[in-house]
């Protein structure tokens, strides 16, 4: 499982013509789930993405984490983290988990993260445009 987080002053995801979800100051979170990604998996990586240092405390270090900041997460699944990349110019996506499956996952890493955080979420498997404001920009890849 894989998660490239933002730290955004505001973000957005719209599908279908409107905003599916929306947050002020927090942590984008482009959610990858791959073959063989367990809920453990999912919980040990919402854990991380919770806890992870990413917010300046008051002497400008990044010393404090989403919740710490006071911010929230919108979670957006991205089934493209998954692709493999190593060879040709085509992406392959042999590694990501089925539809059914990543789904399942999206939905208990959201499930998990909002008892601890205010989450927005995208729409599974819709086309959506997410606009952020990246703050920083201050970008990480996290694994499960």
């Amino acid at each position: 499982m894989i998660a490239l987080i933002q730290r955004v002053c505001h973000a957005q995801v719209e599908a279908d013509g409107g905003t599916v979800g929306a947050i002020g100051a927090g942590l984008l979170v482009l959610l990858g789930i791959e073959r063989g990604d367990t809920e453990a998996a999912a919980a040990r990586l919402a854990d991380k993405v919770l806890h992870y240092r990413v917010f300046a405390d008051d002497k400008g270090k990044m010393n404090l984490n989403v919740c710490q900041s006071g911010g929230s997460l919108l979670v957006v699944s991205q089934f493209t983290l998954a692709a493999d990349t190593d060879k040709g110019l085509r992406p392959n996506f042999s590694a990501a988990a089925p539809p059914d499956a990543a789904q399942d996952l999206y939905r208990y890493f959201c499930t998990y993260a909002a008892r601890h955080i205010t989450v927005a979420t995208g729409r599974f498997g819709a086309h959506m445009q997410v606009s952020l404001q990246n703050d920083g920009p201050v970008t990480f890849l996290l694994r499960a």
